[in-house]
């Protein structure tokens, strides 16, 4: 690549890691904010966003002799939105030029008569003379010096330097924001957006940015915030306008459709046991006869099954998820299933012309009636964008991992630990009692200590009143203890406490445990 000559000032398309370049103009660090070390880069203020970025000059091209190029092949509306402003920015400019270059004919004008009659007066004296010439100068240097006309006016503060507020979200050391601008949505306050390859929402509080940032570099070697937080401040969801459909109705689903709908989503539902449609019917929900239909039907199919194997057979079966989608359909694969099927799922929508999204979560029934589960999403970000109503009507937190496959990988870590964990406090309550210690005690203890949590405390109730009524099944702890097993040897890496965990679980499901509550393991350790 031919060296590009680029100073504070200019407009460029910066390239930021795998994201499209994006419309910018180069400006001057805050003085607080140190240069990464290394290659030559400049400090980069992007349209149409609040954002900034140090880029480094060889991902940087000039913006005009591009301009065509990049419009090509990048079609996107906030794309095109950025490249609007970027006019306006222009159009703004010339006018600006244009007055100024007026001003000064004017003055030169005025100080060309003004210098006539002080010729005229000469004889009055040099001190008259003097005072006379230095009036249009002074008018003249008021309205043209070079001081004055670099300072950006206030309809241009937008692209001029950060403001101390956006400083002070980058932290210390070469951090700086950057995304793509989002939809404007009415949010839930207690609903957080957690975006791993971009932050979202730059309006919101600066502590809780603080404490969740995590920081990588890119491949080109930019800085890019890895994690920020978004709370909203109005406390409505306004539902989004496109019509969802949903597609199983068991212990996570059912809680999913039910808040959905009372949020005001348009919703059509399915599920293998038509039965369990008839609430749902009945609070406003639309009937579908298959997953066919309802991904016809609908602009947005959101799916949350058992297992790899029922999700394979809802998009590739008789009637299924495949039979409907055409270009722009959207499906969401919500089951928490390994990373390799929803990769294979992701490519068979996406060679119909639909859009892909993966949305495991975690939680559990209650936390999913209540509409406080956390949902991790990969994929399509724009789609992600446009479930941003239903996500905040289902859950309280919302993660965006990147590319499909790595929200499974995430969701089988979490549930490894939830189950090995469960697995732990199974068998520490059974040694309490062999050992003639009161398991009360042993959980009044637990609850007062750094393990204290709502999840220790339910599942140690269930088991110590003997109420295993399912929250989550042990039949899927199981399963995902036995995925992410397969995940670790997929890499050569060992999981030897899931591993022991796993063993136990299968004791439980050999005593008919599987339909019980995960606490149900304790039983593995009584008989």
């Amino acid at each position: 690549m031919a060296t590009v000559h680029l100073r504070i000032g200019d407009l460029v398309w910066g390239k930021l890691g795998r994201y499209p370049p994006w419309p910018g103009k180069i400006v001057s660090p805050p003085k607080d904010l140190k240069k990464p070390s290394g290659k030559k880069c400049f400090f980069v203020k992007f349209f149409g966003t609040e954002d900034h970025a140090w880029i480094k000059v060889e991902q940087l091209k000039p913006y005009h002799p591009h301009k065509e190029d990049m419009i090509k092949i990048n079609k996107g509306k906030r794309f095109q939105q950025a490249v609007d402003a970027v006019e306006e920015f222009l159009k703004k400019s010339r006018g600006r030029e244009q007055a100024s270059h007026n001003s000064a004919e004017e003055n030169s004008k005025s100080g060309s008569d003004d210098k006539t009659k002080s010729s005229s007066t000469q004889a009055r004296g040099r001190k008259n003379s003097t005072s006379t010439l230095k009036s249009p100068q002074a008018g003249e240097s008021d309205d043209l010096s070079p001081r004055k006309r670099g300072r950006p006016p206030k309809d241009e503060k937008e692209l001029s330097d950060p403001e101390p507020s956006t400083v002070q979200r980058m932290m210390s050391g070469t951090v700086s924001s950057f995304k793509w601008q989002s939809n404007q949505v009415k949010e839930d306050p207690h609903f957080h957006h957690f975006l791993l390859s971009q932050s979202e929402k730059p309006g919101s509080s600066l502590e809780p940015i603080s404490k969740r940032l995590k920081i990588f570099e890119e491949d080109t070697g930019s800085t890019s915030i890895q994690a920020a937080d978004s709370t909203a401040v109005n406390g409505s969801i306004t539902p989004t306008d496109k019509r969802i459909g949903f597609l199983g109705l068991g212990l996570m689903g059912s809680g999913i459709v039910a808040n959905l709908l009372k949020m005001g989503h348009i919703v059509m539902v399915w599920n293998r046991t038509a039965e369990k449609c008839d609430s749902f019917i009945q609070e406003g929900a639309r009937l579908g006869r298959t997953p066919a239909e309802v991904v016809s039907m609908c602009d947005v199919t959101f799916s949350c099954v058992s297992d790899p194997e029922a999700a394979k057979d809802l998009v590739l079966g008789p009637s299924g998820v495949l039979q409907g989608i055409r270009p722009g359909k959207c499906y969401v694969e919500m089951s928490t299933v390994d990373p390799d099927t929803v990769t294979e799922l992701s490519q068979v929508i996406t060679s119909r012309g639909g859009r892909f999204l993966e949305a495991p979560v975690s939680g559990s029934q209650q936390l999913s009636n209540d509409g406080m589960l956390v949902i991790l999403a990969a994929g399509d970000r724009s789609l992600y964008e446009d479930c941003s109503s239903c996500f905040q009507a289902m859950g309280k937190t919302s993660f965006f991992l990147g590319e499909v496959g790595n929200a499974a990988k995430m969701m089988l870590i979490l549930n490894m630990v939830h189950g090995s964990f469960m697995a732990t406090i199974a068998e520490g309550l059974t040694l309490a009692q062999v050992t003639g210690q009161s398991q009360m005690t042993f959980l009044d203890i637990l609850s007062q200590g750094q393990m204290a949590s709502t999840f220790l405390d339910q599942k140690c109730q269930n088991v110590l009143q003997g109420n295993f009524k399912p929250d989550y099944y042990l039949k899927h702890i199981q399963k995902d203890l036995r995925l992410a097993i397969a995940m670790g040897d997929s890499v050569n890496h060992p999981t030897p406490m899931a591993a022991a965990a796993n063993e136990v679980y299968k004791r439980a499901k050999a005593l008919d445990q599987s339909d019980n509550d995960m606490s149900a393991v304790y039983r593995a350790y009584i008989h």
